[in-house]
């Protein structure tokens, strides 16, 4: 029986599916339809099996589930006829993948009609395979597929070609049984049958090693001559496409031979002059050309090193980026990212063509050029490209800039040759599009200011100029309110100025006017107010004549009701009109940032805590750069050098709020009263003493002048406590004044004082089980109370030894634990020896919180892996 006789039924269905005027109205229609072949089904009907399994197929292509006819599919294949065979193949591939276990009934059916006498239904078998094969179909009919590769037939030779491929890529040990076969299609006169030899000859390159040398070896040249006569053959109907004898094949070919050309010196110089022709002579005003040429160009990319056909190929990248379609412009920029590695000289060339790209009106082309560009800057080039892309920075895309200007931010950072231009090159870019630059970038800018003593001047007058044009860029205006909070009074007097500069006349009026303005503007953020604060706070010390009307300003939003600045505005108005005499002291400038810290910590390679030596502190005055190793790193860097203060105490709130620069008490003998002068501002400032300790050898009494005798105040006139005539500060290095700041800790504690100045505390056993124990030795440095040192000792109480010992630690976010090695990794048996580890704990809520830790004990015994755990608890209070 003709089987598309019955087709009439399936055009019905087609119709009634297709008349549906809603969905519900679809559903039903196709659920009457399954139920009808489940019916036949059913039935055993053999006339219309294979129009039931056609309708089916449409079915599933509407998306409905057709799993009940997967065996119409098997017992359609097993008929002898081919009609039956092509809708049963059909709907093999298409009902079915490689995960059904059903599948599996097929191979032996596949494989019968892989030997069938019928060339038809050998083919059909084959796309079978080709399209759906398993492994293990793959591993049974692999014989059978490496056969037909010599099939009289090339349409048969083709089909097993191709699946072949599928075959390799499924069960890679087979890929050595093709190597001879596909070799052998490399000799093709069918471009049909050699395409797919071609194919299969790449997939073995990818998969075997062995058969990339065999091809190097007994290929290459015949490869380069079928290349150089499809380049040189004559017109050719039935392979031309637009006026090129059959691309495809050509691109494949070009692909094999850069897979045989890639580090192999003989076989690249073998190819090269092929390669050299094929970049020459192919036109490249045709999609067909431009195809040819980018796998030329990627194969010259690939073989071994030949200068001048590298910049060939760059150049015909080049010839790309000036094509007006954006696809062919989009594959020139990738390549050129690969070919920069290769020879960046000649991609340099091309730098006007690439810029250009980065204004282009494709997003896509846009930001791949800008990456380019971005691997292009070097030192030499640096000062024209950034000003390019500056100035395109002005007419770019809104939605475009925040890429744009991170690559260039990244740029003037990484290749800045001189401070001033690299402030010049930030500031143009703060100008234009301020608002879309990252925070990381403008506080490096500010790190760098800080940097350039030299530049203060000209820094904070470019700034005032750049707020005056583009006032409305908020991360602009706040690099230029730090500034002129810092460095006002230099604004205002000229100093520093450069010859490069214009006069710049400024009043102490003008520069308030600034923050002002953007104080009260609605547009800015909490961040930038806040700093406006803190830069008129400075101001009203270094401009004494406006100092009532900055405290007028700052009066206002006492009553805020954000209370960020509401407490600002109370402890800023506090600090102008009660505590004049300590003020200049509390606003000085900041110190010098530094800059290796800042980049490490952009870069998250800097520790928040660092603390490896007890060094002799270090004093420096504001405006002077820390050495670059520092004694010992606070937790919160501030300014202090050799004593972490508690972050929750008042001092360091004061030090992060105004910029103070806290000194602890040194114990050495000449210290001055320069050295103190931080500290005693605040111990003023807060009417707060230290109770002097009976071993103290001298003490240093603080003039009452400073002190309010009859009424003690705080810096927010909230704070009190009780009167006294005068405050006594001890130097002694076991009591530090930072400790008892706010009277929060005892004045005497019951611990013994080493001869090292350490001070001592009892032992403990911090965790004991029936094979080991550990004990705990605690020791504290007097100026450090932040910090306990911890020696840890491991004994084996068991009669085994313990090997591939491991000891780790956990501590709760308010502690920072550092451990050093420990000194071996074997415990001997029966407490005969000991394993020694130091550790450090520095507890930022130290008088608050406890001590507390997690520990994790890993080793082997006989091995065998035993893991031990537990909690620390009992570590002694005064920790």
């Amino acid at each position: 029986m003709n089987p598309f006789s019955s087709g009439t039924r399936l055009r019905d269905m087609i119709r009634a599916i297709r008349a549906s005027k809603t969905a519900a109205e679809e559903r039903a229609v196709v659920r009457k339809e399954c139920a009808a072949i489940r019916a036949a089904i059913s039935d055993n009907d053999h006339d219309y099996r294979h129009r039931n399994l056609a309708k089916l197929m449409f079915i599933h292509m509407l998306g409905y589930p057709t799993h009940f006819g997967q065996m119409e599919c098997l017992k359609l294949i097993a008929s002898p006829g081919f009609p039956e065979k092509r809708i049963g193949y059909l709907g093999l591939m298409l009902l079915l993948d490689e995960r059904q276990e059903v599948l599996m009934l097929v191979t032996n059916s596949i494989k019968q009609d892989l030997n069938h006498t019928n060339q038809y239904i050998v083919g059909l078998a084959l796309c079978a395979l080709g399209n759906i094969g398993s492994a293990e179909m793959a591993r049974d009919l692999a014989p059978e597929v490496e056969r037909l590769l010599k099939f009289r037939d090339p349409n048969i030779r083709k089909k097993a070609a191709l699946c072949s491929i599928r075959i390799i890529k499924k069960v890679p040990d087979l890929a050595e049984n093709f190597i001879h076969a596909a070799a052998s299609l490399l000799s093709e006169k069918h471009h049909g049958v050699l395409i797919t030899g071609v194919q299969l000859c790449i997939d073995l390159c990818k998969i075997s090693t062995e058969a990339l040398e065999h091809f190097r070896k007994k290929c290459t040249d015949g490869l380069v001559k079928l290349m150089r006569d499809l380049a040189n053959s004559p017109y050719a109907p039935e392979y031309d496409i637009s006026g090129i004898t059959d691309p495809f094949l050509q691109i494949r070919l070009l692909r094999l031979l850069r897979s045989l050309g890639k580090d192999d010196a003989d076989a690249s110089d073998t190819m090269n002059d092929i390669l050299a022709q094929v970049a020459t002579k192919t036109e490249s005003n045709k999609n067909a050309g431009n195809a040819i040429l980018y796998e030329c160009v990627a194969a010259i990319m690939s073989v071994e090193d030949n200068g001048g056909l590298r910049v060939l190929a760059i150049n015909i990248l080049g010839r790309f980026l000036s094509n007006r379609d954006n696809n062919i412009r989009y594959v020139a920029l990738n390549m050129l990212m690969k070919a920069l590695a290769v020879d960046s000289q000649a991609v340099q060339r091309h730098r006007t063509t690439i810029l250009e790209c980065v204004k282009d009106s494709d997003p896509s082309i846009r930001k791949r050029a800008v990456e380019l560009v971005y691997l292009l800057v070097n030192e030499s080039n640096v000062k024209p490209m950034t000003k390019e892309l500056i100035e395109y920075l002005e007419a770019s895309d809104p939605e475009f800039r925040g890429d744009l200007t991170a690559k260039i931010c990244s740029i003037v950072e990484k290749f800045s040759p001189e401070k001033i231009w690299y402030i010049d090159q930030m500031l143009k870019v703060l100008s234009e599009a301020g608002n879309d630059v990252k925070d990381e970038a403008w506080h490096s800018l500010i790190v760098v200011i800080t940097n350039a003593s030299n530049l203060h001047g000209y820094a904070v007058r470019s700034l005032y100029r750049s707020v005056q044009a583009a006032g409305e860029q908020e991360t602009l205006v706040r690099v230029a309110i730090w500034c002129i909070g810092e460095y006002g009074d230099m604004l205002v007097n000229n100093a520093g100025r450069l010859d490069i500069e214009e006069p710049l006349t400024v009043t102490e009026s003008d520069a308030v006017d600034v923050l002002e303005t953007s104080f009260k503007s609605h547009s800015f953020d909490l961040t930038t107010r806040a700093m406006c604060l803190i830069a008129l706070l400075k101001l009203s010390s270094r401009f004494p004549s406006c100092s009532q009307r900055i405290n007028d300003i700052i009066v206002q939003y006492k009553g805020s009701f954000v209370l960020e600045l509401q407490q600002r505005a109370i402890e800023f108005n506090s600090i102008i009109a009660r505590h004049q005499n300590i003020r200049p002291s509390l606003v000085e400038r900041m110190p010098v940032l530094d800059e290796a810290t800042h980049s490490g910590r952009k870069a998250g390679s800097v520790p928040a805590a660092v603390s490896t030596s007890q060094g002799v502190s270090v004093n420096l005055p504001n405006g002077v750069a820390k050495p670059s190793a520092a004694p010992l790193v606070d937790l919160l860097d501030l300014s202090s050098d050799d004593v972490p203060a508690p972050s929750s105490s008042g001092g360091d709130f004061l030090q992060d709020l105004l910029g103070v620069d806290l000194v602890p008490v040194s114990s050495q003998s000449g210290t001055n009263q320069a050295q103190m002068s931080g500290t005693n501002v605040l111990l003023d400032l807060l009417s707060i003493g230290t109770p002097s300790a009976n071993s103290s050898p001298s003490t240093i009494q603080a003039s009452p002048s400073n002190v309010d005798t009859k009424s003690p105040m705080d810096l927010l006139d909230r704070l009190s406590s009780p009167s006294a005539p005068s405050v006594q500060v001890s130097t002694t290095a076991g009591s530090s004044p930072m400790l008892d700041l706010l009277n929060g800790f005892p004045s005497s504690s019951p611990i013994a004082v080493t001869e090292g100045n350490g001070l001592a505390y009892p032992s403990i056993v911090a965790f004991e089980s029936s094979s080991l124990k550990l004990t705990f030795n605690f020791s504290k440095q007097p100026e450090n109370p932040q910090t306990t040192l911890i020696e840890a000792s491991f004994t084996n109480k068991s009669g085994e030894v313990l090997t591939n010992f491991i000891f780790q630690a956990a501590v709760p976010k308010f502690l920072q634990l550092h451990l050093d090695p420990a000194s071996g990794n074997m415990l001997p048996a029966n407490s005969s020896g000991s394993i020694m580890q130091k550790l450090k704990l520095t507890n930022s809520q130290h008088g608050k919180k406890s001590l507390v830790m997690r520990i994790r004990i890993a080793y082997k015994v006989n091995n065998k892996d035993v893991l031990e755990e537990g909690q620390v608890n009992n570590f002694p209070r005064e920790l």
